[in-house]
């Protein structure tokens, strides 16, 4: 069976290219190592760079996505599958419930609720898998000293920085999925 991983991304168009490149990557990593990706179903943006390195490279691909975006015509057409569900709460659930890990990539208010919520679940016992943070370019810095000062100022306990895992490079995390270093992993020239 294979690995399932919940990728939290942007779906913005209006961000640097290397953002979009990294995603790519780090769908076609999950193709050519064996994962199935869960992710918010978006063809655009970092989701659907995402979404179209894991197809381009065989990898299954699962989209879940709100009613109201698929009216908008954003979910992506060319995935494995894509659920349709009735808000943003049911998507989150389904993402977080059917993950053998979690990632979270750059993006913005959508991205940080995904993953804050992640990490509730995670302290709360409701889920064990891994969650890793992806710090390109230190893009989850100011995130990271909150949670930081939040553990010093006691609003969680220093073992909770167990809660997850930070990495920053696409190629880090897929070590951490895979266990090792033996896994298959390119440059786009």
């Amino acid at each position: 069976m294979k690995k399932k991983i919940t990728i939290y991304c942007a779906s913005s168009k209006n961000i640097e290219k290397k953002y979009l490149y990294e995603a790519y990557r780090l769908g076609r990593l999950a193709a050519e190592n064996g994962f199935e990706i869960i992710y918010g179903g978006g063809n655009i943006g970092m989701m659907g760079e995402l979404a179209n390195g894991a197809i381009k490279h065989g990898g299954k691909v699962t989209g879940v996505i709100p009613e109201f975006l698929m009216d908008l015509e954003l979910g992506h057409k060319g995935i494995d599958k894509l659920i349709v569900v009735k808000d943003l709460h049911a998507r989150q659930r389904f993402m977080i419930e059917n993950a053998d890990c979690i990632i979270a990539l750059p993006g913005a208010c959508g991205t940080f609720t995904e993953l804050l919520e992640s990490i509730t679940w995670k302290k709360l016992g409701r889920i064990i898998c891994p969650i890793i943070i992806v710090n390109l370019n230190n893009y989850f810095d100011d995130l990271l000293n909150m949670l930081t000062k939040a553990i010093d100022e006691g609003f969680m306990r220093e073992e909770h920085f167990k809660l997850w895992t930070v990495v920053d490079s696409i190629d880090d995390a897929v070590v951490k999925l895979y266990g090792n270093e033996n896994f298959v992993h390119f440059d786009i020239v």
